[in-house]
């Protein structure tokens, strides 16, 4: 999935303005699916305005320069349903944690503790949007989507727990550690 992909997932549901389309992207029910900035959204939305798509009209604010509000047309709507019937690209996964715990060993235990703790924290709160999410009015797909995303992140955190242990007694083991004394 795409950037283009989201917008059009957006706005299949409702209008909404770009400055709108990046919220919901970021901090949103669409959060999970693609990494979209601004930089990424406007173009996607004029080349979907430009291909008929999706229509923008200019709505006056007062004092403020006027909005513009993207809503999706049948074109889009039938673009959309083909784009998901495309198979799915593989998940990309990525964690700055994950590069912490393959260095534990030249880490001090306690560092490695508290990235420990961080992500753990960092999971309770995924969880708790993602709860939150599920008591608002969803479509089915959205509430399976949600109980998936759940039980991911809770198995994460009982993997966290269950070996905390193990990846804690590794860290500070490396001889030859880079890491000058003052970090530790």
């Amino acid at each position: 999935m795409n950037v283009t992909t989201l917008c059009l997932a957006i706005l299949f549901q409702e209008e909404a303005t770009g400055y709108e389309i990046k919220k919901m992207s970021t901090d949103g029910k669409y959060s999970y699916f693609v990494d979209a900035s601004f930089g990424s959204i406007y173009p996607a939305l004029a080349r979907l305005e430009r291909d008929g798509f999706v229509t923008c009209r200019e709505e006056s604010q007062p004092g403020k320069p006027a909005r513009k509000i993207y809503s999706i047309t049948e074109a889009g709507r039938a673009r959309f349903a083909a784009n998901l019937l495309e198979e799915p690209e593989p998940d990309i996964f990525r964690s700055a944690f994950l590069l912490v715990t393959m260095y534990a060993p030249m880490l001090p235990r306690h560092v490695v503790s508290r990235a420990i703790d961080i992500r753990v924290n960092q999971l309770t709160q995924e969880i708790e949007k993602l709860t939150q999410l599920a008591a608002e009015e969803q479509t089915p797909g959205a509430h399976w989507a949600i109980d998936y995303g759940l039980c991911c992140f809770r198995q994460s955190i009982e993997y966290l727990n269950d070996n905390r242990e193990r990846l804690e007694a590794i860290a500070g083991t490396a001889n030859d550690s880079p890491l000058p004394a003052a970090a530790e």
